[in-house]
């Protein structure tokens, strides 16, 4: 996706044309697949990429390759390459997204040196700038690296999202002791085995830090004489930063720190940059502008304040534990609130790293997978007076002592087949269904039933969904940690909660751990927002913005799946029980 002159010619192999697109020649090659200039039917220049022969015929592989590709386009376009049109189920599925006439930042650095100052201060806001926006999706990059990052007209653009959620588990593919990426520029987490570390939006802030670096310097930051010797590196070694100075040396270093929990957010480093730098690198007319081109990152996605002369402190933006970091930004640039909203994908893949082998092994990372487990599981429940009145209000509020991820790393809307389907083979009529744009759980016997969902297996976790009870008795039912037929429960009714363990051979099993009167109740057929979250053995629970209940501990269940569906209220109203689930987002760490 560079100069059309850097196309090189077409294979006599390669097509000539797909799906209404002409071919010119190849762009490039990677993991996935090839990718190929092409004309569109409005003969505008766009890039496509024709994914490998031996994955379109695997069916899972096309089936995740679709849901990638939906929640591909929720990215802001601002910054990358933007999703055009795709075809999962064409011979060869392709993918179109928009063509960037301009030159990588390899490229730039290798024929003409490392970047000037006021330059390389550019490159670091115009990056950073795309990592908020592509975070703020709900996106993990997972392949930055400069030849990602095309020096467009404007602002940079970073490219190639590596599809790498949609191809892990393909038989032959990506095997065990191979990475997607490009090891240079990879997180430690990452590479520790050992560690086993959730992937998070910190490991693109380590690749930025890297990329920051190869552009001041010329050099690669950990460079050794083999990709082993590179990643032990990355593990246990200070960078190279010689030749970086000033407030950019030190966002790098913190941006290549070790522990992912000590790097800044990609909000963190943008809001740095852009009051701090090289003299004359960002004037006071510069400033509104460069917040509004973050803000520019996807107009629905984004609400800027940039107003340099309104100060406000940023309640809303997390932060981390490190005070360098929570400090707001520097007089001259008001508080620049990105509200981004979006859906986790990884897009474009690049090569994997020839001739490294990490033995990367199982990991609790969180992976894209549409298996769903929809059996249902009889528990009966107590039932509880009514009380009056109730009234939603946003998200539940930061615990005051561990900081939540930046970002979800799986947000969905729940209006239509992405992470969960439509299942209606009950043998009793129950049923989880996409209707008028929300997943609807329906249940006739005054008993439990799943609808399933990813098969991540998460420890440290928060969990928040908005759920509608749309008839009496209904309650919303959200399992966690749930191994099999086995698990917590936290169960939602009109005007109590249950917290429930459900364990094999268990004397509790089916009886709550903790029973919760609602001091606002739940109203029928009106949206409400629910949120379980869990560090270790100690798990709390929101409804509506707050905190119901002092958290409740319990060691049973380490790790496992988050399942939502529908609950009843024992013997409280007549079939059908149901529940509407709209706007779910995950954690893989505890609020």
């Amino acid at each position: 996706m560079v100069g059309a002159d850097a196309s090189r010619p077409l294979r006599p192999t390669d097509p000539r044309e797909l799906g209404g697109y002409t071919l010119l020649g190849r762009l490039g090659e990677g993991g996935m697949g090839s990718v190929y200039l092409a004309r569109d039917p409005k003969d505008s220049l766009v890039a496509v990429k024709v994914i490998r022969t031996d994955l379109a015929g695997e069916p899972e592989f096309r089936q995740r390759f679709r849901s990638e590709v939906e929640r591909a386009k929720q990215v802001p376009p601002f910054c990358t390459a933007e999703v055009l049109d795709a075809d999962p189920d064409h011979e060869s599925p392709y993918l179109v997204v928009e063509y960037v006439d301009g030159p990588s930042l390899s490229s730039v650095v290798q024929q003409r040196g490392p970047l000037t100052p006021a330059n390389l201060h550019g490159l670091a806001i115009g990056v950073a700038t795309a990592l908020t926006a592509i975070h703020g999706a709900g996106v993990i990059h997972r392949d930055l690296k400069p030849s990602n990052v095309l020096l467009a007209p404007g602002t940079p653009k970073v490219i190639d999202f590596g599809i790498a959620r949609a191809v892990e588990g393909q038989p032959g593919n990506t095997r065990t002791d191979q990475l997607i990426g490009t090891v240079a520029y990879m997180a430690p987490e990452r590479l520790d085995t050992k560690a086993r570390k959730a992937l998070t939006p910190a490991a693109d802030v380590f690749a930025w830090g890297a990329v920051v670096a190869f552009a001041g310097t010329g050099r690669i930051t950990f460079a050794a004489d083999s990709m082993p010797a590179v990643a032990v590196r990355i593990m246990t070694a200070e960078p190279d930063l010689d030749g970086l100075t000033g407030p950019l040396r030190e966002l790098v270093e913190a941006a290549l720190a070790k522990d992912p929990a000590d790097r800044p957010t990609a909000r963190d480093l943008l809001d740095r940059l852009l009051t701090r730098g090289p003299d004359r690198a960002l004037s006071s007319g510069e400033l509104p502008r460069q917040a509004a081109a973050a803000a520019e990152a996807g107009s629905r996605f984004a609400v800027v304040d940039a107003d340099p002369t309104n100060l406000q402190p940023e309640a809303a933006a997390p932060r981390l534990r490190d005070s360098r970091w929570a400090k707001p930004a520097a007089a001259g640039l008001g508080a620049t609130t990105l509200l981004l909203g979006g859906l986790t994908v990884a897009l474009l893949t690049g090569a994997l790293p020839a001739g490294f082998a990490a033995g990367t092994g199982p990991s609790p990372s969180p992976s894209v997978s549409t298996s769903v487990s929809p059996t249902p599981t009889p528990t009966p429940t107590p039932s509880a007076s009514p009380s009056p009145s109730a009234s939603p209000s946003p998200s539940p509020s930061r615990s005051p002592s561990r900081s939540p991820a930046p970002q979800p790393y799986l947000k969905d809307p729940l209006a239509k087949g992405l992470y969960w389907e439509d299942l209606d083979t009950d043998p009793n009529g129950a049923t989880c269904l996409f209707t008028d744009g929300a997943y609807v759980a329906t249940t006739l016997k005054d008993w439990s039933y799943q609808c399933g969902g990813p098969a991540d297996a998460l420890q440290d976790f928060r969990l928040e969904v908005d759920v509608t009870l749309l008839t009496e008795g209904s309650c919303a039912g959200l399992w966690y940690r749930k191994r099999g037929l086995y698990g917590y429960e936290l169960r939602v009714c009109q005007n109590v909660a249950y917290v429930l363990r459900h364990a094999k051979d268990d004397p509790q099993a089916g009886l709550p751990l903790r029973e919760i009167p609602l001091t606002r109740p739940v109203v029928l057929n009106r949206k409400t927002r629910v949120a379980v979250s869990g560090a270790q053995s100690r798990f709390r629970f929101f409804i509506g913005g707050r905190e119901i209940a002092a958290p409740v501990d319990n060691t049973v269940f380490t790790e496992g799946r988050v399942v939502i569906g529908v609950s009843t209220e024992e013997r409280v109203g007549t079939a059908p029980w149901q529940v509407r689930f709209q706007n779910l987002a995950m954690w893989a760490t505890a609020a």
